[in-house]
């Protein structure tokens, strides 16, 4: 029983032949593209469970094909790259990548941000039991990847979502940016959070006076929480 299909997409044949030989050994099935056209292409037609992109890529870079895919589907993606510049972490995150790994990586490593990217987005086979959070006016449902404010679906991307599930779960908790960095986007990433700040801006505009029983609280030099009223 395949445990899930994985998109490679790297113009380096060796690295995209080696991860193709470990995670088949893992159990998974891998689909490989050459370049961006060909991982958008794959990617349509084969429907996998998670990508490995890598970003520097001939036709279309790895940014482009993360923005096109993340137009059309949840689908987790691993940003891999041979730079690790903050500037590029950032902007990974803020396209909506759900982790990232930079050259040179250990096969073992990357097996193991599979598992644990498909465990916090829902893809791990794990049963199908419904993961959601209400409270009054508000539904977040990761299953279906929903948002429901005052019964209206309102369109929310990936990252903001997880991060709204995962500050909703454990209510009135405060999470410094680095913790939900590390727990929402799934690996500790040091020098700049104001990715977390962006996102919490933007969930405030689409929660913003909703109801009076909770609220997604600032808590000055800390962080974040969603606050809830007793």
């Amino acid at each position: 029983m395949s445990m899930g299909k994985i998109l490679v997409a790297d113009d380096d044949q060796n690295i995209a032949e080696l991860l193709r030989l470990y995670l088949e050994k893992e159990g998974y099935t891998v689909v490989l593209a050459a370049d961006g056209e060909q991982a958008i292409e794959r990617f349509n037609a084969e429907n996998p469970d998670i990508v490995l992109l890598d970003i520097m890529m001939p036709k279309l870079d790895g940014w482009q094909v993360c923005r096109d895919i993340r137009k059309k589907s949840n689908c987790p993606i691993i940003m891999i790259t041979a730079k690790g510049e903050t500037f590029d972490k950032v902007l990974g995150l803020e396209l909506g990548a759900d982790d990232y790994v930079v050259k040179p990586f250990d096969a073992k490593e990357i097996v193991a941000r599979i598992k644990a990217v498909m465990r916090r987005t829902g893809k791990s086979s794990s049963g199908n039991d419904t993961k959601e959070v209400s409270y009054d006016k508000l539904v977040v449902n990761m299953t279906k990847y929903e948002l429901k404010v005052d019964g209206k679906v309102i369109d929310t991307p990936p990252k903001e979502l997880e991060l709204l599930y995962h500050l909703a779960s454990n209510p009135n908790r405060v999470y410094t940016r680095d913790q939900l960095l590390n727990e929402v986007w799934g690996f500790e990433y040091y020098g700049d959070s104001r990715t977390v700040d962006v996102h919490v801006k933007r969930l405030r505009e689409k929660l913003e006076g909703v109801s009076d029983k909770w609220s997604l609280k600032t808590v000055w030099g800390v962080g974040y929480k969603f606050e809830v009223k007793e």
